[in-house]
């Protein structure tokens, strides 16, 4: 973008106005917005997804701190979904389907159902190394690979 980009719309004669963003934003907000029912409650979702769930995103992506995940999911579903929903006995799995619908939805209203996520989900726990199954396996350091042998062929 050039400075003669920025400066076309620009009458320099004219007062300066102050320019009104929330209405500029509310203009471009689609008119539709995803909403589902998960046990018995109705959820929408934003029409884009908001700053401050990205920014925790970066903040929090390797943290293992519950707190962290009610935060997130606080500014897409409101207070308190995650202690909610573990309550009412939502699996791992099915948090994970919820996300991904949610998140795919998000971007483009109507883009994905909910059985497209779960397959989503399933693709990417199959691609996940499985989780030691103890604490002696969690805690054993991986042994060192091998160095191959090379061939008798030279170029």
């Amino acid at each position: 973008m050039s400075e003669h980009d920025l400066d076309q719309d620009v009458d320099p004669t004219a007062p300066a106005a102050t320019e009104d963003f929330d209405a500029f934003f509310a203009e471009e907000a689609p008119a539709e917005r995803t909403r589902f029912t998960l046990f018995g409650k109705e959820y929408v979702l934003p029409d884009s997804l908001p700053l401050l769930f990205t920014l925790q995103m970066e903040r929090v992506q390797h943290s293992s701190d519950g707190e962290d995940v009610r935060k997130m999911l606080a500014t897409l579903f409101g207070a308190d979904p995650l202690d909610e929903w573990a309550e009412r006995g939502m699996t791992d799995r099915q948090l994970g389907v919820v996300l991904i619908y949610s998140a795919g939805n998000i971007r483009n209203p109507g883009s994905i159902s909910m059985a497209r996520a779960a397959e989503l989900y399933e693709e990417q726990e199959a691609g996940k190394d499985p989780a030691p199954a103890n604490r002696a396996q969690r805690r054993k350091k991986p042994k060192p690979k091998a160095k191959q042998k090379r061939s008798g062929v030279r170029s």
